[in-house]
């Protein structure tokens, strides 16, 4: 099968950082799928395993955790699929990545596509929805309400680098889902257009005092935070906003925090790895394709829409190389995807 690996840690500006190579076909065991992929979309974890992760001797290492596909063969103890199944996910980062024309995926992470997007389109969600929900619910534990709902609470949740791809679908699960009001940090205009298209109620500039600008929304305290970059540059703002019990989430790797501060409101900070479930095989890794299938609900009911920012064409070594690059820089909107081989 047709797949683009890499043999060396290198920085993606070499030509061998990623490459096109042959690979045999896996086969389905236990509770495994084979997904033949038709779609995927490139995320932050694709660089930096690509930069910190050598395979092993003489092997190729695939990336990619995100992907859209048919269920062409299962293994003998999968029960909730079958062959012709149109699924979407994210996998699990241990494994062999869906950057390939077939790919093994365990089905209890596994969601059925939703029907009203595109192969593309739907590619985008997996990872990013995961997380997301996993921030919201899980981590913050904001009060879920029913789909569309307007009742308003008193929960004020402040997005930090909201116009990337988690930022991109856990704004509209909150507006989906919570009755919390959503503050967004963007500082390009259109970054900020975007995060105001999908539900933010207000957006401030994270280049700016972030305090000085929420004090003057007179909307209250905040009272949970997700962290989704810089968070060790915004740490001792995040505790001087929050409300007393408040939360923190955050995804990125910060160096230096001094956590002590937390303990005069008793706050908390929570650490999202979406990949938790799938790496350590948790009894209840059922619950991401539970969530992936209710988010694909809601996208064809119509309250959650793709959060695509660019399609770079063919699932190629070359396009990848130019997604990783995008991506590396910091300044992408959305979500990167790639379709077809």
């Amino acid at each position: 099968m047709k797949a683009i690996g890499y043999l060396t840690s290198l920085p993606i500006t070499e030509t061998d950082s990623l490459v096109d190579v042959e690979l045999p076909k896996p086969s389905a065991r236990g509770r495994d799928l084979l997904v033949k992929i038709n779609a995927i979309a490139v995320n932050p974890v694709d660089y930096k395993v690509r930069q910190n992760t050598a395979p092993a001797e003489g092997e190729y290492k695939v990336l990619g955790w995100d992907a859209v596909g048919e269920v062409v063969a299962i293994g003998e103890g999968v029960t909730q699929f079958k062959p012709g199944d149109q699924v979407f996910y994210a996998g699990d980062v241990t494994r062999q990545g869906s950057n390939a024309e077939y790919q093994l995926v365990d089905e209890r992470i596994v969601g059925f596509k939703p029907t009203s997007l595109s192969n593309a389109q739907a590619a985008a969600l997996p990872l990013t929805t995961i997380t997301a929900w996993e921030i919201l619910f899980e981590h913050l534990a904001l009060k879920q309400t029913a789909p569309g709902s307007t009742d308003r609470s008193k929960e004020v949740v402040l997005v930090v680098g909201a116009a990337g791809g988690v930022g991109s679908i856990l704004i509209q699960l909150a507006k989906a889902l919570t009755g919390a009001t959503i503050i967004a940090t963007a500082s390009r205009e259109s970054s900020q257009a975007w995060v105001t298209q999908l539900g933010a109620d207000y957006v401030v500039d994270h280049t700016q005092a972030l305090a000085t600008q929420i004090d003057a929304l007179g909307i209250g305290p905040v009272t949970h935070v997700a962290s989704l970059n810089s968070t060790d540059s915004y740490f001792d703002t995040y505790t001087q906003l929050l409300a007393p019990f408040g939360r923190i989430a955050m995804i990125d790797d910060p160096k230096n925090m001094d956590v002590t501060a937390l303990k005069r409101k008793s706050l908390s900070l929570h650490w999202e790895f979406m990949f938790a479930r799938s790496m350590f095989q948790a009894e209840d890794m059922q619950e991401q394709g539970y969530l992936l299938n209710c988010v694909a609900e809601l996208i064809d009911q119509g309250y959650v829409k793709t959060t695509v920012g660019q399609h770079l064409g063919l699932i190629n070594a070359a396009n990848l190389r130019t997604a990783h690059e995008a991506l590396e820089s910091g300044r992408s909107i959305g979500k990167i995807v790639l379709e077809g081989f």
